[in-house]
């Protein structure tokens, strides 16, 4: 390499350490034609999101609600300027809305390395590390939107190398509580929202119950969803980063869960929090996904709030894909967490 070249890559496992921000990603506003692009590749049928009357209605502000998922694909996409060598991501946590974007706004994401666990070496693998990374999004305003952890594995550049690092990553995250999950909503009218919405739409479900979703989503458009949320990790953009090739973005496979969840509970109002979300198997371009949503627990809202008669519904999606001549297999495990009306 010339004096004058540079070489743009890393970091690799062994750049990090716990504490060391990442701040360089650029900020995104949520417009009309991003969120029109991202429903395009992953779906999305929230009637709050889709119907500007609907959504002025219940937020009350004049404004339409940016869809949960379209939100935390940016924050992740802005928070790859860590990763960017990720072998894969495996496991997100307490994620939880502290304010709900709309339109217009943007969006800036700080990332904080939070814990480093270097891999056990595994004959003909190469060695790895896993970061467990804090993101901390905010508003044009400054004002808090997300917080929340994720795992990535990393390669290390240097295959021989011992970094010593063994934090216990069992314990990163936080729990969140229904009151975490229902400040986000807690001054909207969702009397607005019940006014004009059909009731079959508007159903809560119970706990215990599960659906099916019949007819798959295919995964399309992977390395143009990745370009669209600023996600810079090569393993979702370079064919060649892998005798594999490359692997979808996880938020891709999430977007898909969530728009057929609303398929099968067309009253979901919004997402406000996840509990956690492992994804247990690889998605290519070119899968079908298919999910069940099981019904875990129903909380009501506290009475004499805004959103009284509301109800914090505890969900888990099992995703599967399918590919050709091949037994469909499991790749998300993702509980969350819907406010239904």
């Amino acid at each position: 390499m010339s004096p004058t070249e540079t070489l743009v890559d890393g970091p690799y496992f062994e750049d990090l350490h716990v504490g060391q921000r990442f701040a360089e990603s650029p900020g995104l506003t949520l417009t009309e034609g991003l969120a029109a692009a991202h429903r395009a590749i992953v779906g999305g049928r929230l009637p709050l999101v889709l119907d500007g009357e609907l959504s002025r209605r219940v937020l009350g502000d004049g404004h339409v609600l940016a869809a949960p998922n379209l939100v935390w694909d940016v924050a992740i996409g802005q928070s790859t300027i860590a990763t960017h060598t990720v072998v894969a991501n495996l496991f997100y946590r307490g994620v939880v809305f502290r304010r709900a974007p709309c339109i217009g706004d943007t969006l800036r994401t700080v990332t904080e390395v939070a814990g480093l666990r270097q891999n056990s070496r595994r004959p003909g693998r190469p060695a790895t590390g896993l970061a467990a990374l804090q993101m901390s999004v905010t508003d044009q305003c400054g004002r808090p939107v997300l917080d929340f952890w994720r795992c990535a594995m990393l390669p290390l550049r240097d295959a021989d190398r011992e970094t010593g690092q063994a934090d216990d990553l069992s314990a990163i995250g936080a729990e969140l509580t229904a009151q975490d999950m229902a400040r986000v909503t807690e001054n909207w009218n969702l009397d607005g929202y019940r006014a004009m919405l059909p009731a079959k739409s508007r159903r809560v479900p119970v706990p215990g119950e599960l659906f099916r979703v019949v007819g798959g989503d295919v995964v399309s458009s992977a390395p143009e969803l990745a370009r669209l949320t600023l996600n810079v990790a090569k393993v979702h953009h370079d064919e060649t980063n892998a005798a594999s090739g490359r692997l979808v973005y996880g938020g891709h496979t999430i977007g898909i869960a969530l728009h057929q969840a609303v398929r099968a509970l067309p009253g979901m109002v919004t997402v406000v929090g996840w509990l956690g979300c492992d994804h247990v198997g690889p998605v290519r371009e070119g899968d079908t996904l298919t999910s069940a949503i099981e019904v875990e627990r129903t909380d009501p809202l506290v009475s004499g709030s805004s959103a009284s008669g509301g109800t914090l519904v505890y969900l888990r999606s099992r995703v599967s894909a399918r590919r050709r001549d091949v037994p469909p297999s499991e790749v998300l495990d993702w509980r969350f967490v819907a406010l239904f009306a």
